[in-house]
């Protein structure tokens, strides 16, 4: 008689992020104060209901509804597609990074680019205290464990809210290397954090958003830590692919330990891509 023997079940790689699913939410927020971070970084503080609301990984989105002129922005039902708009009343709709919140207190707050363009940045410009936004999600989180021997990050200022919300949450002592495009020196940020962080920023200085070499050409001269790393890089589409690129077949990169995020795309209006 034969007897079967089960072989051993591969060990889970401790390194893998894990997709965590949340409940979509609706909610209507009324901005409560707004601070410019930057001449082109704005911040507004939003109250309202916010049971309920995770946000577990430092790339998470919520969607915000921009309504066409004259429709009051209000929250939709959701079906089995999602949020359902009446005819007529169906708004432009734009990824945003949670950069801080508190349930208990019902407040969230959100960073936007003042780029001078589009539906958000309008918005962005011409909001005051008293104005309504609607938001959705996150539908889900990437949490990516404190088990790698360092931490790579890398984008343009739209990826600022979430690089920043990287820098302020890692652990203490975590070796970060951060490289960031931004105009000018006004444009830059500074963090508080308790990890190692290297922090270098690389100016524009006209040069036109999206069609430079400037973040590749930073990575290429840079002097990378030993051990296993995790790289998250985010902005515009190109940019974030060949910087992945650059990783994997240039400095050895594990694929599967890149998080590359395209939050826009340069000529295209409202591209979003993650490799």
């Amino acid at each position: 008689m034969s007897e079967t023997v089960s072989e051993p079940s591969a060990p889970a790689d401790p390194r893998a992020p894990l997709r965590v699913r949340h409940d979509t939410r609706m909610r209507l927020l009324t901005v409560e104060a707004i601070t410019d971070i930057t001449p082109r970084m704005r911040r507004f503080r939003l109250t309202g209901d916010m049971a309920g609301f995770a946000s577990l990984g430092h790339a998470d989105h919520i969607k915000a509804f921009f309504f066409p002129e004259g429709v009051e922005p209000k929250t939709p039902p959701i079906g089995p597609r999602g949020a359902e708009f009446a005819p007529g009343e169906r708004p432009e709709m734009r990824d945003y990074t949670p950069r801080y919140w508190n349930v208990a207190e019902g407040w969230i707050e959100l960073d936007f680019v003042l780029h001078g363009d589009g539906p958000a940045s309008g918005w962005a410009a011409a909001a005051s205290i008293g104005s309504t936004l609607v938001i959705g999600g996150p539908r889900g989180s990437l949490v990516v464990p404190a088990a790698f021997d360092w931490y790579l990050l890398a984008g343009d200022e739209t990826a600022l809210p979430a690089l920043g919300r990287r820098i302020e949450e890692l652990p203490a002592g975590a070796p970060i290397l951060a490289v960031i495009e931004v105009e000018d020196e006004a444009e830059e940020q500074r963090f508080e954090t308790k990890a190692a962080l290297t922090l270098r920023y690389v100016h524009r200085k006209g040069l036109p958003a999206g069609n430079n070499s400037l973040l590749l050409d930073a990575l290429r001269t840079a002097a990378f830590p030993l051990g296993a790393a995790y790289a998250y890089i985010a902005g515009e589409a190109a940019m974030a692919q060949a910087l992945r690129a650059h990783l994997t077949e240039e400095r050895g990169f594990d694929p599967a330990y890149i998080k590359a995020a395209g939050y826009w795309r340069l000529g295209v209006a409202d591209a979003h891509e993650d490799h």
